[in-house]
């Protein structure tokens, strides 16, 4: 993929739900801020030359993985967890000074990660990968059908594991890119085999494209963006047991929730957002969404006591300027609990995926 206290506009008012004084106090009173961020481990790929961060898992040697992104983090239904990469590219994958995959052969469109290590002070260590490409994509590049296919987000929901993605048909500028639709594959086999979910299907215009899940209450909440990285970000919803039912599906119109409406839906945090991730924190009581955020630069932060807001202004997580062209930021599940917050963030010039951890101080 390519990289690159609350003060809302008039118009992001006007379009969302009238909250009460005590609501707006409330949140006003409980910002959670990331603080002392680090690089604390590198996931995938070869380390370079004075590079001093742990490298456990040789994925060069052992998956033939080079290159690779995103790392999407989720808890599966056997308590491991697993990490769905972006496009990824053999051994022969060298860092070029444009960034990205460069020339490399060995082209997988996306490849999974298992793991049971939660000790990340010192970072992540897979105990396998699928290191085939799981959503086949037949690699058109020429702009006229499915150029590949991109994992958004991962979920384990009514006994199963699921992954939402985008087929692209092109990329285009940076920060933008066009996807033909977008949709589910599930695995009841531990993401060890995967299957296509045909009865949930988003169209490339959709608000929903690409995506963010967590679950709470018997509920999986989806956040949802257009394509690229311009986008505000929406929000649906659905019960568990319903995954594969579109018809279930619930959109927040900024009031209500209305059943199988999917172009109600009504923005809940402004543009621009790309790559996003959301989590439930059991230690503050709050919903987490982390987000490129192109226009800063950054990685950001949100939160809210309630998932339909009011969502906190956001708070700067890492900077571009410190990490050039990082992008991604996916939240791991194990540091839902605790004052340590971990994430994943790749880099476009290495071209790889990191491990990161902020303090979080709630404010």
């Amino acid at each position: 993929m390519k990289p690159n206290i609350v003060k809302l506009s008039l118009a992001f008012l006007l379009a969302a739900p009238l909250f009460s004084a005590a609501q707006q106090l409330g949140n006003l009173k409980n910002v959670l801020k990331p603080v002392n961020v680090i690089r604390v481990a590198r996931l995938t790929g070869n380390s370079l030359p004075g590079e001093d961060l742990p490298n456990a898992n040789e994925t060069v040697k052992k998956y033939d993985i080079g290159g690779t992104d995103l790392g999407i983090a989720w808890r599966m239904g056997n308590g491991k967890t697993g990490f769905w990469f972006g496009d990824t590219y053999g051994a022969d994958w060298k860092p070029t000074p444009e960034g990205g995959p460069g020339p490399a052969g060995h082209w997988r469109s996306n490849v999974v990660g298992i793991s049971t290590d939660e000790h990340l002070g010192d970072g992540v260590t897979f105990d396998h990968m699928v290191a085939k490409e799981i959503i086949p994509s037949p690699h058109i590049t020429d702009g006229t059908g499915n150029h590949t296919t991109i994992p958004t987000a991962a979920i384990h929901a009514n006994g199963k594991d699921y992954v939402h993605y985008m087929e692209v048909r092109k990329w285009g500028p940076p920060g933008t890119w066009t996807t033909n639709k977008s949709g589910l594959y599930k695995s009841a086999d531990n993401a060890l085999t995967w299957t296509e979910c045909k009865t949930v299907e988003f169209s490339g215009s959709s608000n929903f494209a690409q995506a963010a899940y967590e679950k709470k209450d018997g509920y999986v909440y989806m956040m949802g963006t257009v394509s690229g990285r311009q986008g505000a970000i929406h929000l649906s919803r659905v019960k568990e047991r319903d995954m594969e039912d579109k018809s279930a599906y619930d959109y927040w119109n900024g009031v209500k929730w209305l059943r199988n409406q999917e172009t109600s839906a009504t923005p809940i945090i402004p543009a621009p957002a790309g790559e996003l991730s959301l989590a439930w924190h059991q230690r503050y009581k709050r919903w987490v969404v982390v987000y490129l955020d192109e226009k800063r630069h950054e990685l950001v932060l949100r939160s809210a006591a309630s998932i339909t807001g009011p969502w906190t202004e956001a708070q700067s997580l890492v900077k571009s300027a410190d990490y050039p062209a990082l992008y991604g930021g996916f939240i791991h599940p194990s540091s839902t609990n605790g004052s340590e917050l971990y994430f994943l963030m790749s880099m476009w010039h290495p071209y790889n995926v990191f491990l990161m951890k902020a303090d979080l101080k709630l404010e």
